[in-house]
């Protein structure tokens, strides 16, 4: 059995492909052998220079220590030992090979290239032989942020009218760190192919969740991966499903977009984070402004960054129109409370991915208390931002306040696919700290980012090479607008970008010409 990874150069990037070798730690200038209990693999390099790299890794199965294994599912039946597809399809062999190969880039860890492993990178994996139908292929590589091409293969190429085999061939780009992609293959090909060749013991539940901690808690279909690659053994399965909740539990509580501080004392949540600039003051816990009030100019001198950053989306979404919105990792609803009150609105939806927010959104609402022509105007769901979601599409904005920071840099790939690919509103608006203006916070200390749950903080030309490459890769136009107080030097305290469709843009200059 077979697969392939190939790492491609993204067109500026100061690295070779070839370094893809360092990753892997096998050198793509020879051929290296691993001995197995079950056989023997090869890794060698079809292809290596400076544009591609390519790393395939063929697996021999040793057939008499393959008769030996008392794991098939068809065991009781005597020529299955003899004849089956073990040797030709990916499944847990191929898994344990991989693991056992690459161990050191499954855990993300490169001595010669440590920044390279902790950056996603423009990858494809084939696997000629999948040992299951293109829809379970698809449900379960795509929420990843895969590109999934499987094509089903035919019984006999000669015989067409006998119609496609039980195998795939599959293919998958997208834009991974290698780790995070070596260890959804190493949990994921046994979850495919529903047949371990070795007995499942309690062990596999901690194989599971080490293997899986960067992307399994959040996978929409969790449950089904974890049964199939527990084989459906109820009390491994309970173990393992208990634990991912407890996961749950503690990412909810370590969000602090769940819940944001300016609710805090009416939710009985915890104090807002301790890091303030000395122009803003206690005014955290007031309530939201109506949409017909007006704040005097002290009253904006005292206003909190939250406040300001708030005000600042409104204007934004007003500036463009847009009457449908998306509030994209909404928490507790500090924007949507506004959102609501401000009838240019005709249709909210919230969106967080932790259901303890969502509570205390509907709570701070008090959607069972309004009006009913004002409670139907908003709708909250529960889902992650890195996830496609069909019911995400056709809206007129999408909001991001204060989300982008929380996720882990080799996820973005996949938020960016999500929310400018695939649910694609006609404006974009995006808020994130200003990593320059840190140094203004007097509690907060050199070097230290705002909040401990905050993956990366970015000075204004981070966020500005961010947002032009995934305006250009998706077809918006960049707007950038401070918000909050601006340091002559430094900038201001957040920084907020406007993307909108370029293609509705240029249509409306034709119209006003």
């Amino acid at each position: 059995m077979l697969v392939t990874i190939t790492a491609t150069r993204p067109p500026g990037a100061d690295w070779p492909a070839t370094d893809l070798g360092y990753l892997l730690a096998k050198n793509p200038e020879r051929v290296q052998g691993f001995e197995h209990a079950f056989g023997r693999s090869q890794v060698f390099y079809p292809r290596a220079d400076e544009a591609a790299c390519t790393a395939a890794l063929l697996l021999e199965i040793d057939p008499i220590a393959l008769v030996k294994n008392r794991n098939l599912d068809s065991a009781d039946f005597s020529l299955s030992q003899y004849v089956n597809d073990r040797p030709y399809a990916a499944s847990s062999l191929l898994a344990v090979a991989l693991g056992q190969v690459f161990r050191t880039a499954i855990r993300g860890t490169s001595k010669e290239r440590p920044l390279l492993a902790a950056t996603a990178l423009p990858l494809t994996i084939q696997l000629p032989a999948v040992p299951a139908a293109a829809a379970l292929v698809e449900r379960l590589f795509a929420p990843l942020g895969w590109e999934v091409a499987a094509v089903p293969i035919a019984l006999d190429p000669a015989f067409p009218d006998w119609g496609a085999s039980r195998y795939c061939d599959v293919t998958l780009t997208g834009v991974l760190r290698l780790a995070d992609a070596l260890s959804q293959l190493y949990v994921l090909l046994p979850v495919l192919d529903g047949s371990k060749h070795y007995w499942i013991s309690a062990e596999e539940v901690d194989k599971l969740l080490r293997a899986g901690e960067a992307w399994l808690p959040g996978h929409p279909d969790r449950e089904l991966i974890t049964r199939r690659y527990l084989g459906r053994r109820p009390a491994l399965v309970r173990t393992a499903l208990g634990r991912l909740a407890e996961i749950d539990e503690v990412a909810e509580s370590e969000l602090d977009n769940a819940v944001d501080p300016a609710e805090a004392e009416s939710v009985g949540g915890e104090p807002a984070e301790g890091a303030t600039a000395a122009s803003q003051t206690a005014a955290e816990g007031e309530p939201a402004p109506g949409p017909a009030e007006q704040p005097t100019a002290a009253e904006v001198r005292k206003q909190s960054l939250a406040a300001h950053r708030r005000d600042a989306v409104l204007a934004a979404l007003k500036d463009v129109g847009a009457k449908r919105v998306l509030d994209l990792g909404c928490g507790g609803g500090a924007l949507l409370r506004a959102l609501l009150h401000d009838r240019f609105f005709t249709e909210i939806v919230g969106v967080d991915v932790s259901a303890r927010a969502l509570q205390y959104a509907a709570r701070g609402l008090r959607l069972d208390r309004q009006p009913e022509m004002l409670a139907r105007r908003m709708r909250l769901k529960q889902g992650s931002l890195t996830y496609t979601d069909a019911a995400l599409k056709g809206y007129d904005a999408a909001v991001l306040m204060e989300v982008i920071e929380h996720v882990d840099p080799p996820r973005l790939g996949a938020l960016e696919h999500a929310v400018f690919g695939a649910a694609r509103p006609s404006t974009v608006i995006v808020t994130t700290p200003n990593a320059e203006y840190n140094v203004l916070y007097e509690t907060l200390e050199a070097g230290r980012m705002r909040h401990r749950d905050h993956r990366f903080e970015w000075t204004r030309a981070q966020f500005a090479d961010w947002a032009l490459r995934v305006g250009a890769a998706h077809g918006y136009a960049v707007e950038y607008r401070p918000v909050g107080e601006v340091d002559p030097e430094r900038g201001p305290s957040t920084q907020m970008a406007v993307f909108t469709d370029a293609a509705l843009t240029a249509g409306s200059k034709e119209v006003a010409a």
